[in-house]
């Protein structure tokens, strides 16, 4: 990862992002919690069942970014600072489209034990 501004200086870049705004880039094991919601079908107990979660999880969040350079290798940060708040409403867009409509509550990406992101879509305050 490289984090880097378009709209900022070097100098600013540097301030805000710190070691984060290395050129060179640097590596992250992201660990992603999906949460669902919605009725519990009677007949098998669950509110999806959790081998398509699996595999929608794997068509979303797996395949795009998994070993990839997310700067340089998913279009979607191209011009998008590819920061965890990002990289969570990525995450939340393309489970979104796969997901039975209504059942995708929340998105938590975790960089490190000490910084973690929640996303769960728009929200009108």
């Amino acid at each position: 990862l490289y984090f880097h501004s378009k709209s900022l200086s070097d100098e600013e870049n540097l301030k805000l992002f710190g070691k984060c705004n290395n050129p060179n880039g640097h590596g992250h094991n992201y660990k992603v919690i999906v949460t669902v919601r919605g009725e519990i079908d009677p007949v098998s107990g669950m509110v999806i069942n959790l081998t398509d979660l699996k595999e929608y999880m794997q068509e979303a969040i797996m395949e795009p970014l998994d070993h990839k350079n997310l700067d340089k290798d998913v279009p979607y940060f191209a011009e998008i600072v590819s920061t965890t708040e990002n990289v969570a409403v990525f995450i939340w867009e393309n489970l979104k489209k796969l997901l039975p409509m209504g059942t995708l509550y929340k998105v938590k990406v975790y960089e490190t034990d000490q910084n973690i992101v929640v996303y769960k879509g728009e929200e009108t305050i």
